[in-house]
């Protein structure tokens, strides 16, 4: 099989690293496309994509690794590739679903999923109401367009929740306003979903003082067993964004599981190395049991 790994990082990521190493071992050509220098030939019966100066061949699947900051054009190229027939391993429709905050947010309390209390407003003649929408302070203020626990400030009193958000708002800032789950301890668990099932799961803690438990921020990563509620908050969290592989983090609330967020594109470092288990060799086995000509649901048409 013919496989694209489409993501900027090239081959200095341990997540393209191991996808690679997963993908030979299987016996599948795989080859890293770098997303932002590719580009389309677009108004054509047959479209295709191109890369320093040649066309590239027909890919029976591909792999999108799309960071935050390029996901319009990387999802341009991704829906290029669904339009030839290739098969996504994620679609670019479910990963632009997924990266919207408020758009996720919306899809999922619709399907009455556990999600912490938000609001979302535009006047500054708000802030008052939307901050008891939330019971108060203390409580987070997210950028939408904020990542790896970017752009996300804790206020522990309603004066400094004014202040903040009315700062937020003066920048024309799009975000969140969300309630703190203090009983979380700064912990959160990334629930890591191939197809219907939770394949391998960590429990990541904030270092002392910090209440983002990122690992990019410091935070550590240890195994963890999930509640069956949790495993099935989390593989409905994932259907419904339509996502084949995601991370999904949940927070263990006083009123049950609620998702913080579903990532389109989970790191496969602090996984794999927590819970010992292969799970690049995981996602190239689903590959290789769905990856069929034209099955892409949308065909680019999102």
């Amino acid at each position: 099989m013919r496989i694209a790994l489409l993501s900027k990082g090239g081959t200095r990521l341990y997540s393209n690293i191991r996808l690679i190493e997963a993908a030979e071992a299987r016996g599948h050509d795989i080859q890293v496309v770098n997303t932002t220098e590719c580009y389309m030939d677009i108004a054509t019966h047959k479209p295709s994509v191109h890369l320093k100066g040649q066309k590239l061949p027909f890919f029976d699947a591909v792999i999108p690794r799309i960071g935050a900051s390029i996901t319009f054009y990387g999802c341009a190229v991704l829906r290029q590739f669904e339009m030839m027939g290739t098969y996504p391993l994620n679609e670019s429709v479910a990963i632009t679903r997924s990266r919207d905050k408020l758009r996720s947010l919306q899809i999922l309390s619709r399907a009455g999923i556990g999600l912490p209390l938000t609001g979302f407003a535009n006047s500054t003649k708000n802030t008052k109401d939307l901050i008891e929408i939330v019971n108060g302070a203390p409580l987070v203020v997210k950028l939408i367009e904020g990542t790896q626990g970017r752009g996300i400030v804790l206020a522990e009193t309603f004066k400094a929740a004014e202040t903040l958000i009315d700062a937020f708002r003066q920048i024309n800032a799009n975000f969140l306003v969300q309630e703190f789950i203090k009983e979380a301890g700064g912990s959160d668990l990334r629930c890591f979903v191939i197809g219907d099932k939770v394949v391998a799961a960590m429990m990541r803690q904030a270092p002392e003082g910090e209440f983002r438990s990122n690992l990019h921020r410091g935070g550590t990563a240890a195994l963890v067993k999930l509640t069956p509620e949790e495993r099935t908050t989390a593989v409905r969290a994932a259907k419904k964004m339509g996502l084949n592989v995601s991370g999904v983090d949940i927070l263990r609330s006083n009123h049950g599981p609620v998702v913080m967020e579903v990532n389109s594109s989970p790191g496969l470092r602090g996984i794999e190395q927590s819970t010992k288990k292969d799970v690049a060799g995981m996602i190239i086995e689903f590959i290789e049991k769905n990856a069929k000509l034209d099955r892409t649901k949308t065909r680019g048409k999102g």
